[in-house]
């Protein structure tokens, strides 16, 4: 057990300092090498039974899972085979200590991967957790390029609870237009909203109602339930035996809520954190965010139970995402006997706070945050029209990404490969009416960033607002490359600086990576800028990021070695790149 002492000099010590403590300590264990070799290309595909062009790893979507210890180095060779698309491929939650270079975020930290060439990616896996990764160029992550990696402790360490099986399932939506269709309608002037997915997945499956086709299509094999891709998901279980369930949302979109019918489940991580235990019959997950739920199997074994997803947060006009709970020896293809259990209702924004609120660091695995903070910035979140287009924003402006990545443009010395001025900030929250439509007038676009000084402590303040369409104010969850940041706290209206600080939990805050700011309300997180680099900041839904939900800091960047030339080639560095 961690004593709160030791606790709090963890918070303060450098970050690097205390990677190397944690490789001193376990020298006595030998870290292994992990090597994948990984395809990505176009196939046809159909995971709710309509068949459309997708992109997979060596055949699947989702991807390959990637398992490991922790401390292991991680060496993925990509080729690239999409013929027309670039590629950079992000490691969620995996904070690339030491090697900045490959967090795979385009225009970020490397330039993309070019068609018909192969990459190579070499990171050390730091910490035990449930991780995920995904494309990170254009909106690539809906086509399928998406997957798992999971991380177990050293031989001989074991997590503070129990279970007899381990499991995985990412929830995700599916939408049949392509990501260019997609991308193109919403730079258009008149403006195209993507709208709802079609589908909701459950493991990579889903089931759409083919009749509902607006046009029927001459291709008989265009829509067909019968394909073996859009079975439904079905985990098999014995009697009596507890599982350890991670569940991860890589949606676009959609804020989901995940159930078994019939069963409690027990939350005891959180994007790779261990959690103090509680229980819920709807788990809420927003996009980005990894949990592990223990679920025993202690119903009626005579029959099976569903396992659904469900939109929140939106109206869905999405069915939803059905897979079968079976129980060992029933058939694998015996219905339940009861209709899905009702979702909760989708724009009750009480269950969903209580959840966020709920979740707290584990007792003996505390890292208590510095007391203070050395600077604050207060993001404001809004939907502005720039240019006739339709953009996201924070603080007014909207984020674009340069031609030349940052981290390259600061060690290669290319001052002029983007815009100098920070954004701002804050915003006039004296004055500003976060519940009702505003003109916007000051709006704009940028590629500046935020500098941030090394090994200080920031405080970053999400403030959610209304959009263009009156009484309407998005769930965003938002999330920080490079970092874990502990979540201070949440509140609903407008963040008030001299009172709501108060109210931060300073004594067992969860750490987490993604976090969502609920409608009309404010998250507050505070984190180290301990670890060197250029880190990406944004919202995960993938549409608003695309439109500019974003931004970039950067910090000790005097501290990053020699970069490698394969990250190179575009913006201002061609001659630079070496394969």
């Amino acid at each position: 057990m961690v004593s709160a002492s030791k606790c709090r000099s963890k918070a303060i010590m450098p970050l690097f300092l205390l990677v190397i403590i944690a490789l001193l300590n376990s020298w006595s264990v030998e870290a292994r090498i992990r090597r994948y070799k990984w395809d990505v290309k176009n196939e046809y595909k159909a995971p709710d039974c309509f068949r459309k062009l997708v992109i997979t790893i060596n055949g699947q979507t989702p991807g390959p899972t990637i398992r490991a210890q922790q401390h292991d180095t991680i060496i993925i060779e990509v080729t690239n085979n999409l013929f027309t698309e670039n590629l950079a491929i992000h490691w969620h939650g995996i904070r690339q200590i030491g090697t900045p270079w490959f967090d795979g975020t385009e225009g970020v930290t490397q330039c993309p991967v070019s068609p018909g060439t192969t990459f190579t990616y070499r990171f050390v896996v730091d910490r035990p957790g449930t991780y995920l990764y995904h494309a990170h160029y254009g909106m690539q992550r809906e086509a399928g390029l998406y997957g798992s990696i999971i991380v177990g402790l050293p031989d001989g360490e074991s997590e503070p609870f129990t279970y007899d099986y381990d499991r995985n399932i990412i929830l995700n939506d599916w939408y049949h237009d392509t990501t260019t269709d997609q991308a193109v309608g919403l730079t258009s002037v008149p403006f195209q909203w993507v709208g709802e997915p079609q589908s909701l997945l459950i493991h990579g499956r889903g089931r759409f109602n083919c009749s509902s086709l607006p046009v029927p299509s001459s291709d008989p094999g265009l829509c067909n339930t019968s394909y073996s891709d859009c079975s439904p998901y079905r985990m098999i279980v014995v009697p009596g035996k507890t599982y350890r369930l991670r569940i991860s949302s890589m949606t676009s979109l959609s804020a989901l809520s995940f159930q078994i019918e019939g069963h409690n489940l027990t939350v005891v991580e959180a994007d790779g954190h261990f959690v103090e235990p509680f229980v819920v019959q709807n788990l809420f997950i927003y996009s980005g965010e990894t949990y592990s739920v223990l679920v025993t199997a202690d119903r009626d074994p005579t029959r099976n139970y569903w396992i659904t997803s469900n939109v929140v947060s939106r109206a869905p006009n999405t069915p939803p995402g059905l897979g079968v709970f079976v129980y060992y020896p029933n058939h694998l293809r015996r219905p339940p006997p009861t209709d899905p259990p009702a979702a909760p209702a989708w724009n009750n924004t009480i269950p969903r706070m209580a959840q966020s609120q709920a979740i707290k660091a584990r007792q003996g695995y505390i890292i208590t945050p510095p007391p203070v903070s050395d600077r604050v910035i207060v993001f404001l979140n809004t939907q502005n029209r720039i240019d006739g287009r339709v953009r996201w924003s924070v603080n007014n402006v909207s984020f674009t990404h340069p031609k030349t990545p940052y981290l390259i443009a600061f060690k290669e010395h290319l001052a002029g490969a983007f815009d100098q001025k920070p954004p701002p900030n804050g915003y006039d929250d004296v004055n500003y009416d976060i519940r009702i439509v505003q003109p916007n007038k000051n709006a704009t676009s940028s590629n500046g960033i935020y500098r941030l000084e090394f090994n200080t402590t920031v405080d970053v303040i999400l403030q959610n607002a209304n959009t263009m369409n009156p009484n309407n104010s998005e769930t965003h969850p938002w999330h920080l490359h490079g970092h874990d940041f502990w979540v201070l706290g949440y509140g609903e209206g407008k963040f008030d600086k001299f009172s709501d600080p108060g109210k931060y939990n300073l004594v067992n805050p969860i750490m987490k990576n993604t976090v969502p700011v609920h409608p009309y309300g404010w998250t507050a997180l505070r984190f180290r800028a301990d670890n060197p680099g250029a880190w990406a900041f944004h919202c995960h839904i993938e549409s608003h990021f695309f439109m500019g939900m974003g931004v970039v800091f950067a910090e000790g960047i005097d501290k990053v070695g020699k970069l490698p030339s394969s990250i190179m080639g575009c913006g201002q560095t061609p001659s630079l790149y070496r394969p």
